[in-house]
Parts: C-alpha cells; structure tokens; sequence
C-alpha cells in the first residue's frame, strides 16, 4: 500500500515548489567606464596610459593594439595644437615676410599651393615621418621600450622625476584632445563667417 502512495505522490511533488539548496553563482561585471559610467570600461584601457578614463564607446581597442593608437593620438593632438596656434597667429597678423604670407589663413592653403610651398611641406613631413615610423615599428613589432609618443624630447627636463613626468603626460594628453576639438571649432567658424579673429 505504501508503495502505491509513493508511486502516486511522485508525479504531484514534481509540481511543487521545494526551496533546494542553492550555490551562488557568481556573476562577473566590469568596471564602468569613468568617462561613459553607463558602459563597461574596455579591458585594454586599464589605466596604464595618462589620461586614460575608459573612453572608447566605438570599440577600437579592442581591434588595436592600444600602443598604436595612443601614439596616434598624440600624434594627432600635437599637430592641432600646432595648427590652432599657426591659424590664429596668422589672422592676427604674425606671419612671414613677403606678399604671398599676407593672407588669411583660410585663404593660405590655395595661395600656398600656387606658390609651390606644399611640394616643400611634404618634403619636410616626409622626412620627419620616417624617423616616426622607425620609432613606432621598433615599439610594436620590435620589442622596443619606448612609450608610445616619446621622442625623448625633454630639454628642460621638465618631466624629470616619476611623478613629473606623469603630470606633464596628463597635461599633454588633455591639451591634446583640446587641440582636436579647437582646431577643428575655429576653421569651421572660420570658413562659415568669413572673418578673421576671433571669428565672429
């Protein structure tokens, strides 16, 4: 008789609900980004670079390597700061001698092409680029220990210690991303008003 019970119960005690004894399962979330807080940090920016807040909501480092594209940002970010210098110096009047320089700096690329003077400039950038690429092969494919950017260029010696140089990269790093987003605020502005300095 027992068994028959049992043998009835057993299907009934499929559909009730016991609490069993569960292990916990663990769940593994990443950082947030500090830059974006409601995505995760990439893996690869792991705050070895200055400057490095996890941004990076289109995914490149995970398809490069993070040394080339910190390269390419200062890169990059020392050329527009170069730039934005160069096109507000030159509309407030701070340029060479000779006519051909008396221009605005929105006219000065077609003045310059008509002269000759690009031919010159993709000498000059042609040079200095290969010494670069030198630099940044031996850095990723070579096993160099060079930084990405560093050129050992420090004259004054301003990045002297440990804690110097991590503030001077921050502070680059920063005017860096400034640079790109001024440069490119000030030709726009420039070519839509059709005005020199300060634009408007």
């Amino acid at each position: 008789m027992f068994s028959k019970v049992v043998l009835l119960a057993a299907p009934v005690a499929a559909f009730i609900h016991t609490p069993a004894q569960q292990t916990p399962s663990k769940v593994v979330l990443n950082e947030a980004s500090k830059a974006l807080p409601f995505m995760e940090k990439p893996a690869a920016l792991d705050g070895t670079y200055a400057g490095d807040v996890g941004f990076d909501p289109l995914g490149f480092s995970e398809v490069f390597d993070i040394k080339w594209l910190r390269e390419a940002e200062l890169k990059h970010g020392r050329i527009c700061m170069l730039a934005w210098t160069g096109f507000v110096a030159t509309d407030l009047g701070l340029t060479l001698p000779g006519e051909m320089h008396k221009v605005s700096s929105v006219a000065a690329h077609d003045v310059a092409t008509s002269y000759g003077a690009m031919q010159q400039l993709l000498l000059w950038i042609g040079f200095a680029e290969t010494f670069s690429t030198i630099a940044v092969s031996q850095m990723m494919w070579e096993g160099s220990d060079r930084e990405p950017g560093d050129f050992s260029l420090d004259p004054l010696d301003w990045a002297g210690t440990p804690e110097a140089k991590a503030d001077m990269q921050l502070k680059e790093i920063t005017h860096c991303r400034l640079a790109m987003f001024a440069f490119s605020g000030v030709v726009t502005q420039a070519v839509l008003t059709g005005k020199g300095f300060p634009y408007f």
